[in-house]
């Protein structure tokens, strides 16, 4: 079983950036998708971005438009979220979370058979 870790999340300014790291143990991120996730105060759940085990990736390109990135450095088992001109309805608690399977998938957003989850981060940007 894989266990994740968030960490990174702060106070920026809008149009700051911040990188949140996602820690693994227990596992290697290397077999495994993982995803970001968000939740603001008073909205749902949502994908943010996901890279699979072989290292292709999505985002949410109607949220982020090019603005986050994510990417994996399997020496530190560690999946990071570079978050570039960040707005201010980022806001949210950012989650990651390994998928059962080693695919993001075409669900992924839904965040469909994500299994383990980390306790989140907050990420506050000021207007």
């Amino acid at each position: 079983q894989l266990d994740v870790a968030e960490s990174g999340g702060g106070l920026v300014q809008s149009g700051g950036s911040l990188r949140l790291s996602c820690s693994a143990s227990g596992g290697s991120v290397e077999y495994f998708a993982i995803g970001w996730f968000r939740r603001a105060p008073g909205k749902e759940r949502e994908g943010v971005s996901c890279i699979s085990y072989d290292g292709d990736v999505a985002h949410n390109e109607e949220s982020v438009k090019g603005r986050f990135t994510i990417s994996r450095d399997s020496a530190k088992n560690t999946v990071y979220l570079q978050m570039d001109s960040l707005k201010p309805e980022d806001t949210a608690v950012y989650s990651c979370a390994a998928r059962s399977l080693p695919q993001c998938g075409m669900y992924w957003k839904a965040a469909k058979d994500f299994i383990n989850w980390g306790p989140g981060t907050q990420v506050t940007v000021s207007s």
